[in-house]
């Protein structure tokens, strides 16, 4: 992995815009399992939407370390 020096106000910006787009991700997933009723499966979209939800906020994290 490339390592590259960023200030602690950038990281601090790009880590709030990354927990940012986590949270449109899971927004996005619950109106999709919310407008599926109950009787039939969730489009597998829900569960794309929340593993990008999850690698957004895992990338927020290796943010965090790196400052």
């Amino acid at each position: 992995m490339k390592t590259t020096t960023i200030d602690s106000g950038t990281a601090i910006r790009m880590r709030s815009l990354l927990l940012q787009l986590a949270r449109d991700e899971d927004a996005i997933a619950a109106d999709e399992a919310a407008a599926t009723p109950y009787w039939e499966p969730v489009p597998p979209s829900v569960a794309g939407h929340r593993e990008a939800a999850l690698a957004l906020r895992a990338q927020a994290d290796e943010l965090l370390a790196a400052i």
